[in-house]
């Protein structure tokens, strides 16, 4: 625990079962991310990947905002929040392995919002707003902005975003398909730790499976796709979740999941 003399953590971690919370946590300077926070966010979705325990993340901001993204103040320093090899906050570049859930309250700016799209699933309140200013300060969103968000929404919509600098609304981005899940202001980190408990009841391999295909095959024709696709999921018909999976259906039970 921080004495009161202590700097506060400025990223924190909680299990909850199979589901490990991640909080940005610098209220006062909205979440923004600077060297320090891209290193601590690195290591918490390295515990992710790493403990056979865990099975699915959640990420969010604390006082009531996700991240104003990158820290102005300290790029003007010449520091810089990108990891080499894993991007901004040490995720917008990094390859996680297990599902990650965004619970964004408030507002998601510039690389805020890259780290939200880098998650697999995203999870806003009705007052949430997802923008990328970057061009009103001469610069673009180089870390998912622009090479995601279109994939996400439709090209125009996206382009909006992207050549304006004006925020998307929550219910927008569920209109679009962008937030799957809307809340009430205040209740996004409740909802994503729920939808994360029902993602995390399932076989830790096929979940770790689906993610890697879904990745590695976009952008591939049909053929190419099934192709990488068995490549990748070769050895989970053998696995010994499958088999737990297919007793426990025939046993009329809950499966327990071993993650081999």
């Amino acid at each position: 625990m921080n004495t009161a003399s202590e700097a506060p953590d400025t990223v924190l971690h909680e299990r909850h079962g199979g589901v490990l919370t991640i909080t940005l946590n610098r209220p006062a300077q909205k979440n923004a991310v600077d060297h320090e926070v891209a290193v601590r966010l690195a290591s918490a979705l390295d515990l992710l990947d790493a403990d056979p325990g865990l099975s699915v993340g959640v990420l969010t901001g604390a006082g009531g905002v996700f991240s104003a993204g990158m820290d102005l103040k300290a790029f003007a320093k010449g520091e810089l929040p990108l990891l080499p090899g894993r991007g901004l906050g040490g995720l917008t570049r990094a390859v996680v392995r297990k599902p990650l859930i965004a619970a964004v309250e408030g507002w998601a700016l510039g690389g805020g919002f890259e780290m939200v799209l880098a998650c697999d699933l995203i999870v806003a309140a009705e007052d949430a707003r997802f923008g990328f200013p970057e061009v009103t300060r001469g610069l673009v969103a180089a870390e998912g902005g622009l090479v995601r968000l279109p994939r996400r929404l439709p090209y125009h919509v996206a382009a909006r975003v992207l050549l304006t600098g004006e925020p998307l609304t929550a219910a927008e981005g569920k209109e679009y398909g962008l937030v799957d899940e809307l809340t009430p202001p205040g209740a996004a980190l409740d909802a994503a730790r729920e939808l994360a408990e029902r993602v995390a009841r399932n076989a830790p391999l096929a979940l770790a499976a689906v993610k890697e295909v879904l990745r590695e095959t976009q952008g591939l024709n049909e053929s190419d796709a099934f192709t990488r696709q068995d490549e990748l999921t070769s050895g989970l018909f053998s696995s010994e979740d499958a088999q737990e999976g297919a007793q426990a259906f025939a046993e009329k039970r809950a499966p327990v999941w071993h993650g081999r």
